[in-house]
């Protein structure tokens, strides 16, 4: 499963940094299926964070190979090398997290979510997501990030404009946030240096933040939507058409991953020690995401509304432009 990395980062924002691509396989299918006993080779684009871990899981679990396939882990540092990568067809599938691909499609890019990747836990205070602050700060409610600093990982996606959410729904103005730009790690430094007010932040840099003193502002992913869909896994509007079988035995497999890993926890927790290092502590306390197998297109217009309403759109994105639709009857 290639190599592992330290983890950093979340698909909660990393979808968007810029980054390059892990070097692609570059085997066609039908090239390598008689070297993996007759089962099909796909290449996955994936990051390292745990929001992947259910596809770890159904690897490790021979549920991918249940289904024909022989799948490889391309581990890439953002969404932003996976999606070229994938609709260049070096990898047959890969994981983003919604906005981006929501801007994706938005510009023409041909792409296809074939099955969910995370979802919030939905609950507030217990999330893999929140917007933290000093322990001894006079910021108390996500409307009182209104005219204060904040860092994100990455401006214009899916972490600022789901801050701007819950302070616009606690009374605050989502306009006056100030937010600045900066990786996670650097995240919880600025803060006790004062060179931020507040930090958006996502496992395990979350439980981290804590245990270090900081208290828990908002869960901007959980007051958002209880059920937001944070990312997914999609392919090509090509490999859709070419190899459709392929993208069916793939979806119906990361669809049983999803609920396995759901089932199982604690085999979820160990698998992120096969591609990231974790502080043990931390990975046996923090708040994992909520993985489920069911995507609907109501999943998607949250994220779509508020990309609009916050400025990502300039216009309503159609998000059945997205969704493989099922054939008629």
């Amino acid at each position: 499963m290639r190599r592992k990395i330290p983890l950093i980062v979340t698909a909660a924002a990393v979808a968007v940094a810029l980054a390059a691509c892990a070097t692609p396989s570059g085997a066609s299918p039908d090239s390598s299926s008689s070297a993996t006993g007759g089962r099909q080779a796909v290449t996955v684009g994936v990051i390292p964070i745990v929001d992947v871990a259910p596809i770890y899981l159904g690897v490790q679990e021979g549920i991918f190979a249940r289904h024909g396939l022989d799948v490889t882990l391309e581990l890439a540092d953002g969404g932003a090398a996976i999606v070229p990568a994938v609709v260049k067809g070096d990898y047959q599938f890969g994981f983003s997290n919604v906005t981006s691909l929501l801007m994706a499609s938005n510009q023409g890019e041909p792409l296809k979510i074939v099955a969910p990747g995370n979802f919030s836990t939905g609950q507030d205070g217990v999330d893999f997501s929140a917007v933290v602050a000093p322990g001894d700060s006079d910021i108390a409610t996500a409307a009182d990030l209104a005219g204060r600093t904040v860092s994100v990982n990455s401006l214009n996606n899916i972490g600022d404009t789901t801050v701007r959410n819950v302070v616009d729904a606690s009374g605050g103005d989502p306009a006056a946030v100030e937010f600045v730009e900066m990786p996670f790690p650097e995240m919880l430094p600025a803060l006790k240096g004062g060179q931020v007010d507040a930090a958006w932040v996502v496992e395990p840099h979350l439980t981290t933040a804590v245990q270090q003193g900081a208290k828990i502002i908002s869960s901007n992913f959980a007051q958002t939507d209880h059920d937001l869909l944070v990312a997914a896994y999609f392919t090509s509007d090509q490999t859709l058409e070419q190899d459709p079988e392929t993208v069916a035995a793939f979806t119906a497999a990361v669809k049983e991953s999803l609920t396995y890993a759901q089932d199982h926890p604690d085999e979820t927790r160990a698998v992120l020690d096969t591609y990231t290092e974790i502080d043990p502590v931390v990975k046996s306390v923090m708040v994992m995401p909520r993985f489920a197998a069911d995507i609907e297109p109501t999943y998607l217009q949250v994220l779509a509304d508020l990309g609009l309403k916050y400025g990502l759109f300039d216009k309503p994105v159609d998000v059945t432009k997205l969704l493989v639709q099922e054939p008629a009857q």
